[in-house]
């Protein structure tokens, strides 16, 4: 199965919880998701933005922020 640019609705599923679009589409603001609304009114993920999500990384329009500081001393 080949992935697309953006997030299938049961991947949307699994990471907002809802089923319904405005459901998806209050989880996804609740916690600073950003997304599109298609013409049926269901919120459009890009599947990099979930990624860096799920990763911890913060997408902003400046550039991409850490949501925690790196731990040296864990190295060595």
């Amino acid at each position: 199965m080949s992935e697309t640019e953006f997030l299938n609705a049961e991947e949307l599923l699994e990471v907002t919880g809802y089923k319904t679009a405005s459901m998806q589409r209050d989880w996804l603001n609740r916690n600073g998701w950003q997304y599109a609304v298609n013409g049926a009114g269901r919120p459009v993920v890009g599947r990099w933005f979930a990624r860096l999500r799920l990763a911890g990384v913060q997408p902003t329009a400046h550039g991409l922020q850490q949501s925690g500081k790196p731990n040296f001393a864990a190295l060595g």
